[in-house]
């Protein structure tokens, strides 16, 4: 027997047609402006990894393992986070979580060493986890026939941040003199960032449950339990959609810097560049509400390999790497991230939306926290091609078997764009 959705919950948060077209803006673009934020601050680290290891002799390994470590906090913040979406006010959470890693960030020019500068970009994960569950869930709930252009207008801004984060980054550092500078910087943006949630984003918008008024009979076909094979299947492309960006985000100014002898201008020019690339999530996720999402993001893990092949066997110059740099933003972040994060949600009933933001945040980020040490072992046992090679090339098929598992059928989608 089928669960009817939950009418508490229903009437304890209010109704999006209480807001005015206006409010929905203000409110939506300054989320999104959070989001950006959240973006370059997560980008910032990359392109000044070198230096940081330079000044406290981090190994490779240990480098890597700092430049994505922090997304195990985002993890670990997803799954509790998407638990409490679900009964909490999500604005109060938005807020808090900001204020969380932008402490983190602030913490990390304080460290002494691998140790504690682990915990700080740990703390800051924490914070950027929570604010991303709780922003998918408010999308997802909002916007929910139109969750994944929604959310693709989300990848927009993340993609700007990825975009801003190392050229603000550079900027600020050579301005500075020292590496410490853009992270105080960015701890101070968060603090403005709050108080603008705070008052600029209506709770009316954020609390809303859109879907679960509904009669049972237009769910009935998907499964009762957020823990099914759909989820599992997603789940499986999350974990590689993970191990494959951030794998190629945390080391890529290093590969480009340590290995092909760029500037460090250069370097974070490039990574630049993929940011520029994720900004492609809202076609992406134009399209992810049209046709087949598991058709989608077979095609864009099979874009991503091809991608990654060139970048680390063939492609020397700065041109061609700014190219590729793009096209590894649009597929593995665009059309991947956008699409995952929106298909998890799809493979779970209305009710259960902060759960499904959840276990996106869950799969994808503890396999990111990973990424960036994996990679550093494959690169001192095969060399940067043959990391290259396995870990963004190879690895895409498994995520592509993953998806074998999805049954497209038993999923919240709009029967008019079931296509292919």
């Amino acid at each position: 027997m089928v669960d009817a959705p939950p009418t508490t919950t229903s009437s304890a948060r209010p109704s999006p047609r209480h807001l005015t077209p206006a409010a929905v803006a203000v409110g939506f673009t300054v989320l999104c402006v959070s989001y950006m934020l959240n973006a370059m601050d997560r980008q910032v680290f990359y392109p000044l990894l070198p230096e940081i290891r330079q000044e406290f002799g981090f190994s490779l390994d240990q480098g890597g393992l700092l430049a994505t470590g922090f997304t195990l906090g985002i993890a670990l913040a997803g799954l509790p986070a998407g638990y409490l979406m679900d009964r909490l006010s999500r604005k109060s959470i938005v807020v808090m979580s900001v204020l969380i890693y932008s402490l983190g960030t602030l913490a990390i020019p304080l460290a002494s060493g691998f140790v504690d500068m682990s915990v700080y970009r740990l703390v800051s994960g924490v914070g950027e986890g929570m604010q991303a569950t709780a922003l998918y869930a408010i999308v997802g709930a909002f916007f929910f026939h139109r969750r994944a252009v929604a959310a693709g207008v989300v990848g927009v801004a993340f993609g700007a941040g990825v975009f801003l984060g190392p050229l603000v980054g550079n900027r600020i550092a050579a301005a500075w003199g020292d590496w410490r500078g853009p992270f105080y910087v960015f701890a101070a943006a968060g603090l403005v960032v709050a108080l603008l949630i705070a008052v600029g984003v209506r709770r009316t918008m954020t609390e809303s449950v859109t879907g679960t008024t509904a009669s049972v009979s237009d769910y009935g076909h998907v499964p009762a339990s957020p823990f099914n094979r759909n989820t599992l299947g997603i789940g499986i492309a999350c974990a590689v959609s993970g191990l494959v960006f951030y794998g190629f985000l945390g080391l890529y100014p290093t590969f480009l810097r340590e290995h092909l002898g760029f500037g460090a201008g250069q370097a974070a020019l490039a990574v630049s560049f993929s940011g520029f690339g994720a900004m492609m999530a809202l076609p992406a996720g134009w399209l992810g509400d049209r046709f087949n999402q598991r058709n989608l993001l077979g095609l864009a893990f099979l874009a991503t390999s091809a991608t990654a092949t060139l970048t680390y066997q063939y492609a020397t110059s700065a041109p061609a790497q700014y190219v590729l740099a793009f096209l590894m933003g649009a597929f593995a972040s665009g059309f991947l991230f956008t699409n995952c994060t929106t298909a998890m949600q799809r493979a779970v009933r209305p009710e259960h939306v902060g759960r499904g933001a959840g276990l996106f945040m869950l799969t994808y980020y503890v396999a990111a926290a990973f990424s960036g040490l994996l990679f550093a072992r494959l690169v001192d046992a095969f060399g940067w091609g043959g990391a290259g090679l396995w870990q963004l090339t190879v690895l895409p098929a498994l995520g592509i078997a993953g998806l074998a598992l999805v049954d497209t059928g038993r999923m919240v989608v709009p029967r008019r764009t079931e296509a292919g």
